[in-house]
């Protein structure tokens, strides 16, 4: 712990900071995470249909759309992350902002291709 008993978010930091300053462990290639993150949230039919659906409310779009960037946050400012981090971060999101459950397997599949895609695409930049 830090001064005062608070501990150091890197989830904190502005964007300001990041777009200034050397991100540590960050990706570089973040078009194209960001690119990766669409398609795949595009393709997955569980979120398409709560967003057609307005599960989330007449704003389910921007939800969907939050989604994908706040996803890109969680991959994009860390290398240190896991699959069942990405699985809880998916299910805790479609229950806020959907109000829905998926019981598919779909949230562990996503959340694997999420995996692969932060792996293919941040790690591989990390070893220059």
């Amino acid at each position: 712990m830090g001064a005062g008993g608070k501990t150091f978010n890197p989830h904190v930091l502005s964007a300001t900071y990041h777009h200034k300053h050397v991100r540590p462990m960050a990706c570089e290639e973040d078009s194209d995470l960001r690119i990766g993150i669409g398609e795949l949230l595009s393709r997955w039919g569980g979120l398409q249909m709560a967003v057609k659906n307005k599960w989330g409310g007449h704003d389910s779009l921007e939800k969907s759309q939050e989604l994908a960037h706040d996803l890109f946050h969680l991959l994009s400012q860390t290398n240190v992350i896991t699959v069942d981090e990405i699985e809880s971060f998916l299910h805790e999101s479609l229950l806020l902002s959907f109000n829905t459950e998926m019981e598919d397997g779909s949230i562990e599949e996503v959340a694997e291709q999420l995996m692969i895609l932060h792996e293919e695409i941040c790690l591989r930049g990390s070893h220059h």
